[in-house]
């Protein structure tokens, strides 16, 4: 950052330079062309007072202007544009000058003025022509540099410039850049200091902004870390009994009475172990910002009957009496998500029931809210475990849990599936009374 930082305020200062130089360079040439008309015209009147050209019949050698003026040339022109006189050139030497544009218009408005370039030399000859009592034109004319050769005379100077500016600004950019981001290094260093105050009012929204998502980072790195030891010790668990039970049936120490017992507990902990590697893939998929999953309108009412029939013979086998009840209601969410919610919360108020329990399904309208409700009578949560039922792998009673076959995810799914539908979850419950949750869409 601060090499960018300095890079930019050097190439700022360059651009600023060149364009400067720029500037005042075709300033300055303009001042200068206006000059040297103006002392042109100064020139040709000055040579009209001399009278060497009131009359034609002049002898030409007795006009000696070569002492007078040094880098002037001196044109007379006739009035049918034969050259008369030149200081530097013979006249007879000379074309006809109607065809210069400077004569043309002298001839026609009494002054005429022309610039023409020199590619070969790199300059201007700057023409003045005014037209004199007698009917012919009096031209003067010098040479100028052109633009281009102004501006490289000073190129060496413009370099030396540049350098010493580029010099003061990576000091001043240096310094500057040190100024402006020890603040921000002092409240990246502070982040966890509640009480910090950033030295620039400016900084207030950023500082939020960072410790917020700081926060969040190390909630997410400790959920994370806590999320690799529960599974860790979640899959270890029917993975070690499995291995028992196997390795005590393979060397032949089980007796024929009790091996369907031990076939039976490898296949019960090999079930929760799939149950668990089932919810935990779930759980990833959710966790993705992007779901890719398609939305479409879908009965609530409907899908909860159907999970309702399909959980009926779990429930009855537990003695426990499972109904439902509520009209149809169409909802814009994934089919399959939903289903899933709804299975996840009907399977819990089973397993965490008592024998000749009962669970109800309700989905109702509620200030103008499509809700699901699962209610029970089961054995209920304690208000201080409430808040983190939802958190993975967090049981209320991990022995009623893991005996039952709980993997401790069933809510943390439910969780994200209410939050990738923008809806809400309400939890109510009492020890010994028993739990209903609602989720209104």
């Amino acid at each position: 950052m601060k090499n960018k930082i300095n890079t930019r305020l050097v190439g700022i200062a360059i651009i600023a330079v060149i364009a400067t130089v720029i500037g005042i360079t075709i300033i300055y040439y303009n001042l200068f062309q206006k000059q040297v008309r103006s002392d042109l015209s100064v020139s040709a009147k000055l040579l009209r007072d001399t009278h060497y050209f009131e009359s034609v019949n002049i002898d030409i050698d007795e006009i000696d202007l070569s002492t007078d003026i040094d880098e002037l040339r001196v044109t007379w022109v006739a009035k049918d544009g034969t050259v008369l006189y030149d200081n530097d050139t013979s006249a007879e030497l000379l074309q006809n000058h109607n065809d210069r544009p400077e004569i043309q218009k002298a001839f026609a408005d009494g002054v005429g003025e022309a610039v023409r370039k020199s590619d070969t030399m790199n300059k201007n000859t700057f023409y003045y022509a005014v037209l004199l009592d007698n009917g012919t034109v009096l031209r003067v004319a010098t040479n100028a540099q052109s633009l281009w050769s102004v501006f490289m005379s000073v190129a060496p100077i413009i370099i030396l410039i540049i350098l010493i500016i580029i010099s003061i600004c990576v000091l001043i950019s240096h310094l500057l850049t040190r100024q402006l981001l020890r603040p921000i290094e002092v409240m990246v260093s502070n982040l966890e200091n509640a009480d910090y105050e950033s030295p620039y009012k400016e900084l207030d929204p950023l500082s939020e902004m960072l410790r917020a998502q700081h926060t969040d980072i190390l909630a997410a790195a400790k959920a994370r870390q806590d999320f690799t030891a529960n599974v860790s010790h979640e899959l270890k668990t029917p993975l070690t009994a499995i291995s028992g039970y196997a390795e005590l049936l393979e060397g032949g120490m089980v007796g024929s009475e009790k091996q369907n017992h031990f076939y039976q507990e490898i296949r019960k902990n090999a079930d929760r172990l799939l149950a668990l590697i089932n919810d935990i893939i779930k759980l990833s998929e959710l966790d993705r910002v992007d779901h890719g999953m398609a939305f479409e309108k879908i009965d609530l009412y409907a899908v909860a009957k159907e999970c309702v029939n399909e959980l009926s013979v779990s429930a009855k086998l537990k003695d426990i009496s499972i109904s439902i009840d509520g009209k149809e209601s169409v909802i814009h969410g994934n089919r399959e998500l939903i289903k899933e919610l709804i299975e996840n919360l009907v399977q819990n108020a089973i397993r965490y029931n008592n024998p000749g329990g009962k669970v109800t399904v309700s989905v109702k309208s509620i200030d103008n809210c499509h809700c699901l409700i699962v209610k029970d009578n089961g054995i209920g949560i304690p208000a201080a475990d409430q808040q983190r039922v939802f958190e993975r792998f967090y049981r209320v009673d991990k022995s009623r849990s893991k005996a039952t076959g709980g993997t401790g995810l069933g809510l943390a799914i439910v969780k994200h599936i209410v939050e990738i539908h923008d809806a809400k979850i309400e939890l109510d419950s009492a020890p010994g009374v028993g739990t209903t949750i609602s989720v209104l869409f």
